[in-house]
């Protein structure tokens, strides 16, 4: 049996998602499963909604801990790099409660985001199942979907509370997933903004999509094999021309 790895094409410096081989789009246009990240993913990073997010992080360490802003955003970013998640982080060396975290990070305006007219038709066009796979949580996840008009395409959002606050790139958590929702990884494609995030995904044998961020923490793990396809201009506008061809 043909699965969605065989078809792949390796990335080359002009090869993006817009333009991989004829035969290997028509394949990965009807894979059985599509697992989407959510922020900087299912909308451009360039809104800059995660950017409040961090303001809201940096926020509630300097509470938390009385310190600065500065020293909080040093330590917002070390717990990010050496737990997966600022939340995790404080979770194992601070003991906070976890939800009202998320209450708190996540109060922001969403006004900078609207419907994706271009990512909806071409959510509607593509086969197989959708689900969102999120290191933040459900409440947050679905009020996105909703503003960028899109979330009566995901069948599930399997969010950080669901994974018992253990963050991608975790491989346990994709074993969750698969598992859960019964996704057989052979012909599911993993979309991420975040490259690290698709080597657990591509080490099970799914197919990953890497949406380009110019930050250091997107693009860390970038160039590695377990990137099989790039998008560069667009999730919307990538899946528009998979289905063209």
């Amino acid at each position: 049996m043909n699965t969605l790895k065989d078809t792949y094409l390796p990335l080359s410096d002009s090869d993006t998602l817009s333009s991989p081989d004829p035969s290997a789009s028509r394949h990965l246009a009807t894979a059985q499963a599509w697992v989407f990240d959510l922020d900087n993913t299912l909308y451009s990073a360039s809104k800059n909604l995660f950017g409040q997010i961090n303001v809201r992080m940096k926020e509630y360490i300097a509470r938390l801990l009385d310190i600065g802003h500065d020293e909080a955003y040093r330590v917002q970013k070390q717990y990010f790099r050496e737990h997966g998640t600022t939340l995790r982080g404080l979770m194992d060396n601070h003991r906070i409660d976890p939800h009202e975290f998320l209450d708190f990070v996540h109060d922001v305006d969403l006004a900078v985001i609207g419907p994706d007219a271009t990512l909806d038709a071409a959510l509607s066009g593509l086969s197989g199942r959708k689900l969102v796979f999120t290191n933040a949580d459900a409440v947050y996840a679905g009020r996105v979907l909703e503003r960028l008009g899109i979330a009566h395409h995901f069948e599930a959002i399997f969010d950080i509370i669901q994974a018992d606050f253990t963050p991608k790139p975790d491989p346990a958590v994709y074993q969750q997933l698969v598992d859960l929702y019964r996704l057989d990884p052979m012909v599911t494609v993993m979309v991420e903004d975040m490259a690290r995030n698709l080597k657990p995904a591509a080490d099970m044998g799914m197919t990953t999509v890497w949406v380009h961020t110019d930050t250091p923490w997107g693009q860390e793990g970038s160039e590695a094999p377990h990137v099989h396809y790039r998008v560069d201009k667009g999730l919307g506008l990538w899946l528009t021309d998979l289905l063209a061809v």
